[in-house]
């Protein structure tokens, strides 16, 4: 059984935000949640430490990707944050990886837990190549030999018998390490070096934001959709998921909202998932009357499980009457949070045909929209 122990509580001091580098987010997901991606299939408990404060923050991030895992508060320092999680630890084996280490690939897991069950601990790292020198009062002091010279990653595994051993002498002798292997090393433990990944990257500025997002990399691609309805006496006027009185009001299946049929159309578009229906077939009684911002939910859901963000979805809606632009705040923020993205990504306009064609004559109601997706091309799963 293998446990992980997250860090994940430090103050991200030089990232020059006052947001926690855990949750700033990488092609559309928080730090995180795509460290903890990286590690499914190969850990059996999972122990998240975060900063005192941000756990309505934590639980969203591991949320998304987890939903066994235990949450503990930090210490004053990593050391003592990864002591908090190892006395609850109940693995055989524990891995200890930085919670902003988002693109520790399948191979690097596999190579470190591998050494660890041999030789008892294990740390991956990779050959320094720049020439390193010793600096003191911003002179040199020393040229170091950088062939014996390695620069540390997580994650690192142990046996947590070993481990404790080594937290518990530390805690004697007040002793302070700025990773796990150094306290195993102070019992003389061997500690068995893997090869390092150069894309396991930790995110500690902000320029590493940008170099992740490129090293995951991710593709844009844009869809249109276009809906019409017909307007009829007995039905309510429904768009944008807001119900606007008029005297008549779109025919169709479900609540008929022409304006976010247009829109899920576009967004399956761009995904290349066909279109609505294909999705929500006219003749399929579970849609009858669906209200269609719930549909829009469960569209924005497939693109998600695809691995696809929305970027931006731009839409005009077509009619002569009603006076459609009071109502566009609102509709926003009901597409907003149906899609799972903020206001500032939508747009939406309201124009009229002049009195011409059967929008003009009032006869029903048109939609168009485009809408940008992110894919992600470099899954590293």
């Amino acid at each position: 059984m293998i446990t992980a122990i997250i860090p994940a509580a430090g103050e991200s001091r030089r990232m020059q935000t006052n947001i926690n580098k855990q949750f700033l987010r990488i092609a559309g997901q928080p730090v995180l949640t795509r460290t903890l991606l990286s590690l499914r299939g190969f850990v059996d408990e999972y122990i998240i430490v975060c900063r005192p404060g941000e756990e309505k923050q934590c639980r969203e991030a591991v949320s998304a990707v987890l939903e066994d895992y235990k949450l503990l508060p930090g210490g004053a320092t990593r050391q003592d944050s990864v002591y908090a999680g190892l006395t609850q630890a109940r693995g055989d084996y524990v891995l200890i990886h930085d919670g902003s280490r988002p693109l520790a690939s399948p191979d690097l897991i596999r190579r470190v837990i591998a050494a660890a069950k041999v030789h008892g601990a294990a740390i991956p790292a990779l050959p320094v190549t720049d020439t390193i020198k010793e600096v003191s009062g911003g002179m040199v002091q020393a040229t170091l030999d950088r062939t014996l010279l390695h620069a540390v990653q997580t994650p690192q595994v142990f046996r947590r018998e070993l481990l404790l051993s080594a937290y518990e002498q530390a805690g004697k002798g007040r002793q302070q390490a700025t990773d796990d292997a150094f306290l195993v090393e102070t019992l003389g433990q061997p500690i068995k070096v893997v090869p390092g990944e150069a894309a396991n990257l930790k995110i500690t500025h902000p320029q590493d934001i940008l170099r992740a997002t490129q090293i995951i990399g991710e593709t844009i691609r844009t869809g249109i959709g276009y809906d019409v309805h017909q307007l009829t006496p007995g039905r309510q006027l429904i768009l944008g998921g807001v119900h606007i009185p008029f005297a008549k009001g779109l025919m169709g299946h479900s609540d008929a909202d022409v304006l976010v049929h247009a829109i899920m159309d576009a967004l399956l578009g761009a995904a290349g998932l066909g279109d609505i229906g294909r999705h929500f077939p006219d003749t399929d009684p579970a849609w009858a009357g669906a209200d269609s911002c719930r549909l829009l939910a469960h569209v924005a859901g497939l693109l998600a499980a695809e691995d696809m963000r929305i970027i931006n979805i731009d839409a005009v809606i077509i009619a002569q009457q009603p006076k459609i632009s009071p109502y566009i705040p609102q509709m926003q923020k009901n597409i907003a949070d149906s899609a799972g993205v903020e206001i500032a990504e939508i747009n939406l306009k309201a124009t009229t045909t002049e009195g011409l064609g059967f929008a003009g004559r009032g006869e029903g109601i048109a939609a168009q929209s485009v809408c940008t997706v992110a894919a992600v091309t470099g899954n590293r799963r």
